[in-house]
């Protein structure tokens, strides 16, 4: 049986560049459908009724839900190219250790950048630095974090990236003058063809965040 995958996404999130890193690593044809999340689709609401949010990866007609869940079902899925996550047990914990850190710090200082101003933008400010000098630790000198290939958090992190241009503008820093290293990861990673036909231009999601603050009033 031949396989059928549908990724539910929108352009600017980077959960979904997260699903189609994945699976441009991994070689696999699918069809992309943008959802308007101001206004859900029946098929979004159905094949995630629990949180409702994209990303949401449908294969042959089952779905799976949350971004770190897709790629790790990519990857069990389809395992007979491009490793995501290591074969050892301890390694594949760590890598889970620190995409979990991801999901759980990076986001949200992130977003408190572009919803708030002042000190309150400020301490956000700081405390996303913290954070990725963090990463930046847990990099150190090799290629990419899971060391001489890249894989699980590189996934993790990366689309992130793709926002920092929005970061920098609307809180009038500088990510790369105090992460260099992790800034030379990224265009290191950027030099894939599989990752740099999968995540959204920077201009585009600064725009999206422009209407984001209109729409709230910033």
């Amino acid at each position: 049986m031949s396989d059928h995958v549908v990724l539910l996404d929108s352009y600017p999130s980077m959960f979904g560049m997260r699903v189609r890193i994945a699976l441009a690593e991994k070689g696999i044809e699918y069809e992309y459908k943008e959802e308007d999340l101001s206004n859900k689709s029946p098929l979004l609401l159905k094949m995630n009724p629990v949180h409702k949010k994209i990303p949401v990866l449908i294969h042959n007609g089952r779905p799976v839900c949350e971004s770190l869940v897709e790629v790790q079902y990519i990857d069990e899925v389809w395992k007979d190219k491009s490793p995501l996550l290591p074969s050892h047990p301890y390694q594949r914990a760590q890598a889970r250790f620190w995409a979990d850190y991801v999901d759980k710090k990076i986001y949200d200082a992130g977003r408190k950048i572009w919803t708030t101003k002042g000190e309150e933008q400020e301490t956000a400010k700081n405390e996303l630095i913290d954070c990725l000098k963090v990463l930046e630790g847990e990099l150190g000198d090799k290629p990419y974090f899971g060391g001489e290939s890249f894989g699980f958090v590189d996934i993790a992190l990366l689309p992130f990236s793709t926002w920092f241009y929005a970061y920098e503008t609307l809180g009038n820093f500088s990510i790369e003058a105090e992460c260099p290293k992790l800034i030379a990861w990224v265009n290191r990673c950027k030099e894939k063809e599989t990752v740099s036909k999968s995540l959204s231009d920077p201009h585009k999601v600064y725009e999206f965040v422009l209407g984001l603050r209109k729409k709230l009033g910033i």
